[in-house]
């Protein structure tokens, strides 16, 4: 009885709800048939390129940091009542961090892209954001726009969350899972099957796509995602299969869509060589990203010490050349030290001459003046004599001025006399 209670609880959850494949993956046991891509989804990178393994999807490796990854559905979302289950995990050293977003907006590859929350501009939609907001080790909130709201140059994005919950995400050791349920009267978000914030005031429109992006900062956390399932709250279901007699009833076990039916286990030894399997898949995946990040160190210290080796040659010609400025400085500096000794030494010459030339100096002023006072007293008494000497009686000179005067008297006696007798003429 209680098993046949289980299948129709079962058969009634699977006639409500239906995966829509162009927006999904992760449900089967690989989450891509290839290493490439993954079916329906663009998967982008900055700073590096995201990894597709068999079960999970790495937007964000464990090195380097400063890295961004998307992974964008490419068929818009047709129904307007649908449930999603996103399943991820982050792990990282002790203070890593980074930011890990949902979307469903419209346009969001072209118009988001890589963006976070921080660092989108205008969207239109919904985002549910996971990250360390507030320094309590984790949170999940979320957020809307009608595309008038430029995140970007907001000067608090972080107020426009209209609901929230703490949730330590990080180094846990396995998947969180978030589910989002949205119809007619509700909007739902639980984690790990815990409500974390709901309303009744949040209607989305159909049309809008889903997408994942996730950045990290220089200290990174590695974001892997593991599966992205979205189902519409209306679809068709399984019929449920009559019983036959009396025989005890099986669980019936849902089948997804377009897949092969999974085998029903039935014995312990299975189960665990079935999670066994698990356990190596994941490890393998772990070995791979450990393998990555390896080559991707072994790369940069490559590149570290090329660069330190070209840097030590450059600081030791540098070296050279300063040794030989440092040189040439010196003996610039011998030579300068040359001279002054040489000047130094002139300028001592120099004063010892000075001094016995003063003592010359005093005793040829003494002999000139000497020789001057005794010439002068000599040139006076020779020159008085020698005018004396030379000199004509002042008697004579009298004597020829009044000569000269007397001539000159009796001259004008004897013109004024023959002008009174010459003749005179009238006209």
């Amino acid at each position: 009885m209680m098993r046949t209670l289980v299948s129709l609880a079962l058969l009634a959850a699977g006639a409500t709800s239906q995966i829509i494949d162009s927006s999904s993956f992760g449900a089967a046991q690989t989450i891509s048939p290839n290493r490439d891509s993954i079916p329906g989804w663009a998967i982008g990178g900055e700073g590096h390129e995201p990894s597709v393994l068999s079960n999970k999807l790495i937007l964000t490796p464990p090195y380097p940091g400063n890295t961004r990854g998307s992974a964008w559905a490419q068929s818009p979302v047709s129904q307007s009542e649908w449930s999603a289950e996103f399943q991820f995990r982050a792990s990282g050293p002790e203070r890593a961090g980074g930011i890990l977003q949902l979307w469903y907006t419209k346009d969001g590859q072209s118009r988001i892209g890589t963006s976070s929350i921080y660092t989108v501009g205008q969207f239109d939609g919904f985002a549910l954001v996971i990250d360390t907001h507030g320094g309590n080790g984790g949170s999940v909130r979320g957020f809307l726009n009608d595309g008038t709201i430029d995140y970007k140059s907001h000067n608090s994005p972080d107020s426009l969350a209209f609901g929230h919950c703490n949730y330590f995400y990080r180094n846990l050791g396995r998947p969180s899972i978030v589910k989002i349920k949205h119809t007619s009267s509700i909007f739902e978000v639980t984690i790990d099957d815990k409500l974390c914030f709901s309303t009744n005031k949040v209607t989305l429109p159909a049309g809008n796509t889903f997408g994942i992006t996730a950045a990290t900062p220089e200290n990174p956390d590695s974001f892997e995602i593991f599966k992205f399932i979205l189902e519409s709250a209306a679809g068709q279901g399984s019929t449920i299969p009559s019983n036959q007699g009396s025989a005890p009833q099986q669980p019936i076990v849902n089948q997804i869509p377009d897949q092969p039916p999974q085998p029903i286990i039935n014995s312990g030894t299975e189960m665990s060589m079935s999670g066994l399997a698990a356990q190596i898949a994941d490890l393998s995946g772990r070995i791979q990203l450990a393998g990555k990040a390896t080559n991707l160190i072994l790369q940069e210290i490559r590149n570290q010490a090329s660069k330190a080796d070209e840097r030590h040659a450059e600081l030791v010609q540098k070296s050279l050349a300063q040794d030989r400025q440092l040189a040439q400085f010196d003996s610039r500096l011998s030579r300068v030290e040359q001279v002054l000794q040489t000047v130094q030494s002139d300028l001592k010459s120099v004063a010892s001459q000075s001094k016995d030339y003063s003592g010359r100096f005093n005793q040829l002023h003494e002999t000139l003046r000497s020789s001057h006072l005794s010439l002068s007293e000599n040139l006076q008494g020779h020159l008085l004599s020698v005018i004396t000497a030379s000199s004509p009686r002042m008697g004579f000179f009298i004597f020829l001025l009044i000569a000269f005067q007397v001539v000159l008297v009796i001259s004008y006696v004897i013109y004024k006399r023959r002008r009174a007798n010459m003749p005179k003429k009238f006209l």
